[in-house]
């Protein structure tokens, strides 16, 4: 091999290992652009390179608005650095740790987090929880606890209890029941039922008209 020959393959091996080492980056997110059809992220590179418009393709289904000084992974397609695309994006700052194996948890910086745990616990934290169902919703278990340390408030215009399938069912509360209108058992009213053989003084009067003895 001439010196000529070695000199053109020792700059194009050299030309090649610096394209290899232009492929991945990493950075620091400085600013996001969530308006895009695909997600944007202003990055700074550990060499002090400002990258603009990098585009952050993420799984379909979920989306994340990562906060300014997460840490982020680019890669360059064709070791150009005109096409930067960041594949990963992650946050030591806010991180759920200590998650044990084979768990998947989804969490903010809030500290809000679904946490999918062993047992077939999933488990839900947050400071205010809303549900939006827009024609209906169902929840089915075996055994179902609504637990209030203050209160449990329903807003309805129309509440209906009863058995599987419609059939008659069974409440029973402990402690008072108080309301601000009329009850009605077995179509008889609590406030308006007229009562049978009515005694005069200290009599006990006859069971209410149409009920039971």
């Amino acid at each position: 091999m001439n010196a000529e020959i070695k000199r053109y393959i020792d700059r194009q091996i050299a030309h090649l290992a610096r394209k290899m080492r232009n492929i991945v980056a990493r950075g620091v997110v400085a600013m996001v652009d969530d308006g895009k059809k695909m997600q944007g992220l202003q990055i700074s590179l550990l060499d002090g390179e400002l990258i603009d418009n990098a585009e952050r393709p993420q799984q379909y289904g979920f989306s994340a608005h990562p906060q300014k000084g997460a840490e982020c992974f680019v890669v360059f397609a064709g070791a150009n650095r005109e096409h930067p695309l960041v594949l990963s994006v992650d946050d030591r700052r806010y991180r759920f740790k200590g998650g044990e194996e084979g768990e998947v948890i989804i969490y903010s910086d809030e500290g809000d987090a679904i946490h999918l745990k062993r047992g077939n616990i999933v488990e839900i934290k947050t400071k205010h929880l809303v549900i939006k169902a827009e024609d209906d919703a169902l929840i089915e278990s075996k055994a179902i606890t609504l637990r209030g340390e203050e209160s449990i408030t329903l807003e309805t215009p129309s509440l209906t209890a009863g058995g599987p399938g419609g059939a008659a069912g069974q409440a029973q509360i402990t402690g008072d029941l108080a309301t601000s209108g009329d009850m009605t058992a077995a179509g008889i009213s609590l406030k308006n039922h007229l009562t049978t053989n009515v005694q005069p003084g200290g009599g006990v009067s006859g069971p209410p008209q149409g009920g039971g003895s």
